[in-house]
């Protein structure tokens, strides 16, 4: 078994977040993972992206140059990666921050509102967890209790009041995925 991502999308929106987490709850599951950031010099607002290869042999290659698995929390990441896909890839993108696009009829493709559920929830900051979970129950990378256990380690004691929440948001994502 070996899945690919790459997640895209604007400095500060969590993408390279919602990599590290998937790569570390596969992880302790026992995979061998890989995760490679790319960023542009700016702190927010510029291109940010990560490719993640979840594998249960040693990986070749740490590159996604044609992504079978693309989550898009903008829609220039949107516009730039999605011509990439192959055919029956899987495109989960932030429906919040993308409209009027016209979007492939050769693959599977799930419209995730993350920041309007994130605002539901109570807390902006939570769009990349709502869209953690939507990645989690549509690619099937890694179990609900290591993707619990790895956010409650990520979150730490200074900031385990804020893990009720991720939680929240990481449900609300996964129910999103039909």
């Amino acid at each position: 078994m070996e899945k690919q991502f790459l997640i895209a999308g604007f400095g500060g929106q969590g993408v390279l977040l919602i990599g590290q987490l998937i790569a570390k709850a596969a992880m302790s599951e026992g995979r061998e993972v890989s995760w490679m950031p790319s960023y542009g010099p700016e702190m927010r607002g510029g291109e940010a992206n990560c490719a993640v290869v979840v594998s249960d042999e040693a990986i070749g290659s740490p590159l996604v140059s044609e992504p079978p698995v693309l989550v898009a929390m903008n829609k220039p990441s949107l516009l730039k990666f999605m011509p990439k896909m192959p055919c029956g890839g899987t495109l989960l993108y932030n429906a919040s921050l993308i409209q009027d696009v016209a979007l492939r009829d050769d693959i599977r493709v799930i419209a995730v509102p993350c920041n309007e559920i994130a605002a539901r929830l109570g807390n902006d900051r939570v769009a990349n967890m709502v869209m953690l979970g939507a990645v989690q129950r549509a690619s099937d990378v890694c179990g609900d209790d290591a993707l619990r256990d790895t956010l409650a380690d990520w979150l730490g004691e200074k900031k385990a009041g804020l893990l009720t929440i991720n939680e929240q948001a990481v449900a609300e994502g996964r129910s999103a995925v039909a």
